[in-house]
């Protein structure tokens, strides 16, 4: 009788044990709803008030924030390692250390609403619905990439984003065409227009805000000042490093673009200006680049490795967003964990199968030049060499 029961007993503590000891305290908390934070204040030009200063976040959005931030961090480290063992080839230039501003904007605005960015896109091609998945299958070239193993980092597309885009500045006029396309619909809406600090300068983004101001586009045009233009500080390349107050005529704010509490109320409220039909405003994404430039660039010549670890260790967008959650009780430390350990998962079986997915084969170098139409020839690079394009 006495081994039965210690039998008994025994069993019942093995059917105890195999359960992870954090998920039985996650079960055993009682969290909050939501609780109410106070954000940094945005400066204003030529805005009579600004977004709100107190905001309000729920523990499933809260959740949702961070592993969005987790996935793009852990995405772009992984293409990191991919490069230096050579699946990725070319250029490749890669935003943690940014993940506020893209999970940010893209919790402030519809699904409806359109995107166009820089060649730094991988972290909005995740947002604005893609898989890390097809994502890094197109950086490493392969037929199941998001744009079939042919547009690489700097050209990756999806419903309403418009890249990833090569030339330096170039999406500023396209955002701008982007608008007026939404306003002669009358749709209600609006066109992020994302550029870096570096493009800034650049005498098409003044153009694009020339035009935009005189129909009074529904274009939200954002600079992401990440502080170095590829290896230049702001302060060695730009006169002014306002750059909220770049569009002079057009009301803009500066933003905590490491904050993604402070972006999506930012971008709130500047969506709510352009759909009310005022025209265009310009918003500046004060946040920070870990990586260099690219990968061709160590990042550590014209900064120091201090800064680096300074800004990672008093800044990082995912540290300030866990760190509020848990001092708030809407989390806890284990439930992170948890959530760490499966965007590992996910991304460790994306780069699987980005090294192991086919290459496109040649004769489907012609395919897709128009999305549609019949199918013709194309000449290769020499006359006698023909490929068949078709839609």
């Amino acid at each position: 009788m006495k081994k039965m029961l210690l039998a008994a007993v025994s069993r019942v503590l093995s059917g105890v044990a195999q359960k992870p000891a954090s998920r039985v305290l996650v079960a055993s908390c009682n969290y909050s709803n939501d609780t109410t934070f106070e954000i940094k204040k945005c400066d204003l030009h030529r805005l009579e008030e600004g977004p709100p200063v107190t905001v309000v976040l729920t523990r499933e959005d809260g959740l949702k924030y961070y592993k969005m931030m987790q996935t793009i961090r852990r995405m772009e480290l992984k293409a990191d390692q991919l490069y230096k063992q050579k699946f990725i080839r070319g250029f490749c230039h890669l935003c943690d250390g940014q993940e506020a501003c893209c999970v940010g904007l893209e919790a402030g605005i519809n699904p409806t609403d359109h995107i166009i960015t820089s060649y730094r896109a991988h972290g909005f091609c995740y947002t604005r619905g893609l898989s890390a998945r097809s994502i890094l299958a197109e950086l490493t070239g392969r037929r199941g990439g998001c744009a079939k193993g042919k547009g690489g980092s700097m050209h990756m597309y999806s419903k309403n984003f418009y890249g990833g885009n090569g030339i330096v500045g170039a999406q500023g006029p396209l955002g701008a065409g982007i608008s007026l396309a939404s306003k002669y619909k009358g749709n209600n809406e609006i066109c992020l227009t994302l550029y870096g600090d570096g493009a800034a300068n650049q005498g098409q983004i003044a153009e694009a805000y020339n035009m935009a101001a005189l129909w009074k586009l529904p274009c939200i045009f954002i600079c992401e000042n990440n502080r170095y233009g590829m290896g230049t500080a702001v302060e060695r390349a730009s006169a002014s490093t306002d750059y909220y107050k770049r569009g002079n005529f057009i009301p803009g704010l500066r933003v905590d673009g490491m904050d993604v509490l402070c972006v999506r109320e930012a971008i709130k409220f500047a969506a709510d200006y352009c759909r009310s039909g005022k025209g265009p405003i310009v918003m500046e994404l004060q946040t920070y680049r870990y990586h260099g430039h690219s990968m061709s660039d160590p990042g550590v010549s014209y900064r120091t490795r201090e800064e680096i670890q300074n800004v990672r260790g008093k800044s990082d967008p995912i540290m300030l967003l866990k760190d509020r959650m848990v001092n708030s009780n809407l989390a806890s430390v284990e439930e992170f964990k948890e959530i760490d350990v499966e965007v590992r998962k996910e991304i460790d079986d994306a780069a699987q199968f980005a090294t192991t997915d086919p290459e496109p084969p040649l004769e489907e170098i012609a395919h897709h030049i128009y999305s549609d139409g019949p199918p013709f020839e194309v000449r290769g690079a020499n006359q006698w060499v023909k490929f068949k394009s078709i839609s």
